[in-house]
């Protein structure tokens, strides 16, 4: 059978994984058939990076994911979609305009400290 999990990678005490489709008869850290993500729960917030169309590719094929890899999926609208409850436009166009979200906000962060420092400077300047 075939599943998608986790596979370690990083150094001691620094985990760091991959998502990866592999035989389930293949050790943890051994051979696999396609890496189609990451998983770095040290960041914060944690990163999860997924290519949604293999992931769906797979999970269509049979594959099944662990545990810790289906809540994963699941933060990444990849389970949602397999489903059906919505579809991979949807959710892209979502993340589209999330992102388009964050930059504005970031723009307008970074106009307005320049603004702020010019005040303190007229300020001490009086």
């Amino acid at each position: 059978m075939v599943r998608i999990r986790l596979f370690r990678v990083g150094a001691i005490r620094q985990p760091s994984y991959r998502i990866v489709v592999a035989d389930q008869r293949a050790p943890r850290d051994g051979r696999f058939i396609e890496i189609i993500g990451n998983y770095n729960p040290r960041t914060e917030p944690a990163t999860v990076v997924v290519d949604r169309e293999r992931a769906l590719y797979w999970l269509s094929t049979g594959a099944q994911p662990t545990e810790a890899v289906a809540r994963l999926l699941e933060k990444t609208s990849v389970m949602a979609i397999h489903r059906g409850e919505t579809t991979l436009e949807a959710v892209e166009g979502a993340a589209a305009d999330a992102e388009t979200t964050e930059t504005e906000a970031q723009t307008s962060e970074s106009a307005t400290v320049p603004e702020a420092e010019a005040e303190a400077e007229q300020a001490v300047e009086e």
